[in-house]
């Protein structure tokens, strides 16, 4: 496991445990699996790539323990165009970023624009308007599909 992952599980540990909650022996199983890898992912690939753990964890014990994961700040969830929902791990280095989203194959380009988001305060304050969060997608054809 990477630094930030024993990281993030022992961030978690803590905020399960003051909220009294533990974090079971599949719920690390799913947390290791998901801090694995950055990138954009189905609670379906969490399952399958958690099974090699625990063959015995469930669809629904996946979809619980993501629901804790974006609650306690350490999963965001995104559904694109397809509706689909994607999980995406939040370390503790994770930037903000936009998404690129190619309607043909389905590919995911994470992009970080500094004018984009010195413009988007720019309106925000002309409209006297205090942005708490946002997200941009872009939608259209990679370079690959075009």
């Amino acid at each position: 496991m990477l630094k930030h992952e024993e990281e993030n599980i022992a961030n978690l540990r803590q905020k399960l445990r003051r909220s009294g909650l533990k974090l079971t022996t599949q719920r690390e199983s799913i947390c290791k699996t998901f801090f694995a890898k950055e990138g954009h992912r189905t609670a379906e690939e969490i399952l399958l790539e958690s099974r090699q753990f625990d063959a015995k964890i469930s669809l629904a014990t996946i979809y619980r323990t993501l629901k804790l994961l974006q609650e306690f700040g350490f999963a965001k969830a995104h559904n694109f165009q397809d509706g689909q929902a994607l999980f995406e791990p939040v370390f503790d280095n994770h930037e903000h970023h936009d998404h690129l989203i190619c309607t043909h194959c389905g590919a995911i380009i994470e992009f970080f624009d500094e004018q984009i988001e010195i413009l988007q305060s720019k309106v925000a304050r002309a409209h006297d308007f205090k942005i708490t969060n946002h997200k941009m997608e872009l939608y259209g054809l990679c370079k690959k599909c075009q």
